[in-house]
This record gives structure tokens, sequence and C-alpha cells, in this order.
């Protein structure tokens, strides 16, 4: 039987035992709906306060600034659709963000724009990252919020969140982050970041599917999202999902416990993949190669298909993704790679490799192992790579 090796943890990771064990007594005892005055109930309230407390601690803010949603997309959507309301009564219509944000961020722009909103999407460029000077020359006073992911779900790479969030705080704008990829990964401090807001998700670290947080930095505005009972201070309704938000403070806890221990490991994982599948022929890395998660590893072949790709390395027992999970059922080439001007046909050719601290350099070999054979098998069986090899042939 061939190894398995799961190399997607960018799309979700494995639930860690200690979450587990910390949402088991939960969902056995501590059962209680927390909005009930009896005991049972009250237990159920602290586990939801302490959960908030750890996310608080891990983001360096105040219990008070965390609000419990369903994951990271709910989260975007409040995010924005709240500040970009509050702003439109002030007469500021705008909403600046990038081209290669999450489909959660994007397909609720598009719907902003339907009521009226101007939607302007800074460039990413080759490598990836955000030009602080073109946020400063996109803001004006019709500005109403920005919206710029802290990390690239796809390719990695790391955004310079401070120095955007300093130009947001110097024009008085309110700015939010997607940090689903980041939490976890890379220290994170909202107040010295200058972070308005910021989405995650348990399911990113370690923790369940189903739960996420969305920071809200003190003095802004918080419109309901959920209309019915006072839960989340009377701005998300509905009876508390106890055992997740648990599961998601264990493990927030024990995600950044040790960010640069994580980095070093998940970096020497990393690298090992990128120098040896670089010495694949026209192959090359999308996104900078410093700037970005030290788990991720994206990559394009020529003259392949990444759907194909895909399922040859699943069933020689490698898990991996072609791009973001949410749109794994698309044969369109990813935005995020069209975004940074890669043309149509290498985009097609992707292969996001996302490693976690529980993957090991044995991994990273064995994908090395059966990586190179299946890229040139597939050519052998590609049109596209017989004309990539005579166009190479009639400019020689």
């Amino acid at each position: 039987m061939a190894r398995q090796v799961y190399a997607d943890n960018s799309a979700t990771t494995c639930i860690s035992a200690p979450v587990l064990e910390a949402m088991l007594p939960v969902l056995k005892e501590t059962y209680g709906n927390p909005s009930s005055l009896y005991s049972l109930g009250d237990r159920a309230k602290e586990v939801i306060e302490s959960a908030r407390e750890k996310v608080a601690a891990a983001l360096g803010a105040t219990p008070q600034e965390i609000y419990f949603t369903s994951g990271g997309s709910e989260a975007d959507n409040w995010a924005i659709r709240m500040t970009a309301a509050a702003a439109l009564k002030k007469g500021k219509n705008e909403i600046i963000s990038t081209a290669f944000e999450h489909h959660a961020v994007l397909h609720t722009l598009e719907h902003l724009k339907e009521q009226g909103f101007k939607i302007i999407l800074l460039p990413v460029y080759e490598n990836g990252i955000v030009k602080p000077q073109d946020l400063e020359n996109a803001i004006t006073d019709k500005t109403a919020v920005v919206s710029i992911m802290y990390a690239n779900n796809e390719i990695g790479t790391i955004q310079p969140i401070k120095e955007l969030g300093a130009i947001c705080r110097t024009h008085g704008v309110p700015f939010h982050t997607d940090a689903v990829q980041a939490v976890g990964n890379l220290e994170i401090n909202v107040e010295e970041q200058n972070i308005d807001m910021l989405s995650l998700s348990a399911h990113k670290f370690h923790g369940p599917k189903g739960v996420g947080a969305l920071y809200v930095k003190k003095g802004l505005r918080v419109s309901p999202l959920i209309f019915g009972g006072a839960q989340e201070k009377g701005k998300r309704a509905g009876t508390e999902n106890t055992a997740g938000i648990a599961g998601l403070g264990a493990a927030i806890e024990l995600a950044t416990k040790d960010i640069p221990k994580k980095q070093k490991y998940l970096k020497a994982i990393s690298d090992r993949v990128i120098e040896g599948a670089l010495k694949i022929e026209k192959s090359r890395l999308n996104g900078d190669r410093e700037k970005r998660l030290c788990g991720n590893v994206n990559l394009c072949f020529e003259g392949i298909e990444g759907e194909s790709l895909l399922l040859m390395l699943d069933a020689a027992g490698v898990q991996a993704s072609s791009g973001s999970a949410c749109t794994s059922g698309s044969l369109d080439p990813s935005h995020v790679l069209l975004a940074i001007g890669l043309k149509h046909e290498v985009a097609h050719g992707s292969l996001r490799l996302s490693f976690s601290d529980v993957n090991t350099i044995e991994d990273a070999d064995y994908i090395l192992e059966v990586l190179p054979p299946i890229v040139k098998r597939l050519r052998e069986m590609s049109p596209l790579w017989d004309r990539i090899k005579m166009e190479e042939k009639e400019k020689k």
C-alpha cells in the first residue's frame, strides 16, 4: 500500500487530540443552553467565555471584542457588510480590496456593487503582495472600508498588514483582514498591527469545522448579523455551538503557543519540496519566495492539467489541491494565479501543497519521489506539452 500523505492543510486540518478532549465533556456533560439561568446553563456559558478569552489573548485583543461565528466566510461577510452599511449613511460608497481575495470577500463585494458601491481591487503583482502606496493612492473621502487578506489561501503570500492598517488609520477608514490562513501560523497583535476587524476559522489550525470568530475593535459600531435572542451581545442570535467554541478556544491556544518553532519546522519541509520540485523542467513557484506562509508550496508545471495531476497524486497516496478548496470543483484556472499575471495555460497546471505540524520530512521526500514521474507521464500524453517543445525548437 502506498504511503499516505495529507498535504492540503490550507483547505482544512485534522482535529487534534487535545481539542477533541476539550470538546467531548461539553457534548456529554456541559450540554445546557448557555442562555439558561440554572447551573448547567451557567457552566456552558463559562465554557464560551473561557474560549472568548483564549481567542482574545491569541490576537492581542480583549474578550469584549470577540464575536463567535460559524467560520471565516460568515465573519468576512459580517465585517464588510456592516461597515459598508454604516459608512453609506455618511455618504461613503467605495470599498477597497484586492484582486486575489477569498471568494467569501469577492462575492460579498459583488453583492455590494449591485447595491451601488464602487469596488476598487488593488493589484497584487507577480510576487503576490500588495504595495502600500497603491492603497494610499486609492483611498478617498468616499472610502467606506478596506479589506485585504493577511495571507493568501492559495499562494501563501503574506501582506504588509501593519503598514496597510496604518494607512487606513491615518485616513480614518476601518481596516478588515481575512486572517483565516494566518492565525496559528503567524504572530498577530491586532493593536500593534492597526487591525480594526479580523476573521478566523478553527478548522485551519486543528480545530473543528463550523466555528470561527470575528474581532471588532472597540469603538466600531457592530450591527446585528442575525436577529432573535441576545446571544453574542445581541448581535448574532441563535443558541451557541458550545462544543465547537470550546474546540476553537483549545485549538487557538495550542496553535499560538510557539509559532516561531512551528515556522522553523514547516519551512524545512516546504523548502525541501520547493527545491526538489523546481528541478522539474518548466516548473515555477508562485508567489514571493520568502514572504509566504512557511507551510505553503504553490507550483505550476507547464504542459499539464492540474486536475489530472491531483488524481494521479491521489492514486499515489498524496492528497493535495490545485487551489482553493472552495473552488476545487471548477475547471477554470485560479483567479489568484491569474491575478499575479500567469497565462491561462500555465495557471491550469497548478499544484498547492500545504503542510501542518502533523507532516514530516519523510512526507516531503515521498512527494518528491512520486511527483516528477507523474509530471513526466502527463506531459507525454499532453498535446500542449508537444506544442511547447515544438515552439522551443523553432526558436532555436
